[in-house]
């Protein structure tokens, strides 16, 4: 008799478990609040947004709340990644999918801001070694900040720095007038030993007082955000190049802009398929450092080293045969600037 209750009672429990659990895997997880998060908000939803963009890596600035540039990048990567679109507005669809595929220790964000702490939110690395001690947040630098150097990539592992990529080295001619295919095949490579390379050029110095003053705004026609893409692309293709090697990368830009056969935009030219290698491996995301802006300011302002180059590639890398083919003008730091 005690053993049937017994057992009557042990189903009665193990059915209110079952039920419990249901009740907890049907309901709904909320993340932020109804509002589209744009750039120039600030508040809590933005403070959970920069943490699950950072939980994946794909945000490495400072957990602050405000939606600046650093942020605004984070998000378009993110909707390029997974398929939305590249808008740079947070609503439904992004929320849902950051919710799905981040996580969030909200009690461990809200108490490292409540006490001052400078902190991180990586996915993968204990939270406890993530955080500094109280009071260190007002020594951390701003996530927004141009020069910052990149933290951990997607999955909280350290973020690759391949060899830079070269312009123009991936596209395929057409079948006349020599102008470049998307997609399709290569034409055979030419052996890049044969290949004449010009002679280095020694680079002029243009990192002085005279030259940065008189580049220090963006001419009518660009907007903030155009130098911030250009500066990004200079920072993905030719960060540790000479400095006259990155206004170089950035005259082909502005070049490529004003030529009739490519795009006409800044996003357009630097988006456009295949053409720059640091948009194919992520680097393009990389926050810029001051060095990369000054420089294309100074591309905007009238400086082209090139010679009215809209090509270049790297010699030592380069594994297109079609690239060598281009008129060579001249070579400033590793590479070499083509017609």
């Amino acid at each position: 008799m005690k053993s049937r209750r017994f057992i009557s009672k042990l189903t009665l429990a193990l059915i209110m478990i079952c039920a419990v659990a249901v009740v907890a895997q049907s309901t709904p997880t909320h993340a932020f609040t109804d509002q589209v998060i744009q750039q120039g908000a600030t508040g809590d939803d933005v403070v959970e947004l920069q943490a699950r963009l950072q939980y994946i890596g794909f945000y490495n600035g400072k957990i602050d709340g405000v939606y600046g540039w650093g942020t605004y990048w984070a998000v378009r990567n993110y909707q390029y990644e997974f398929g939305l679109d590249i808008d740079g507005l947070v609503g439904p669809e992004m929320k849902d999918k950051l919710a799905k595929s981040t996580e969030y220790n909200e009690q461990f964000v809200q108490r490292a801001l409540n006490e001052g702490r400078k902190f991180t939110h990586y996915g993968g690395t204990p939270k406890k070694v993530q955080q500094g001690p109280k009071g260190s947040r007002n020594k951390q630098k701003g996530g927004e900040q141009a020069g910052q150097q990149p933290a951990p990539a997607k999955g909280g592992q350290p973020a690759p720095t391949p060899e830079q990529g070269q312009a123009g080295e991936q596209p395929t001619p057409a079948p006349e007038g020599g102008q470049p295919q998307q997609g399709g095949e290569s034409p055979a490579p030419e052996t890049p030993e044969q290949a004449p390379v010009p002679d280095e050029e020694a680079p002029v110095d243009q990192n002085n007082d005279a030259d940065i003053e008189k580049a220090t705004n963006v001419p009518p026609g660009y907007s903030d955000n155009d130098l911030q893409l250009m500066a990004q692309a200079v920072y993905g293709e030719a960060r540790g190049e000479p400095y006259v090697g990155q206004v170089a990368v950035a005259a082909v830009i502005i070049n490529r802009i004003n030529s009739p056969t490519f795009p006409n935009t800044v996003s357009g030219v630097v988006f456009e398929p295949r053409a720059f290698t640091a948009v194919a491996d992520g680097q393009i995301w990389m926050a810029p450092d001051e060095t990369a802006r000054r420089a294309v300011l100074d591309a905007l302002n009238g400086q082209d080293p090139t010679g009215n180059a809209i090509y270049y590639f790297n010699p030592d890398t380069a594994t297109s045969g079609w690239i060598w083919t281009r008129p060579q003008i001249k070579k400033i730091g590793k590479h070499i600037f083509c017609h």
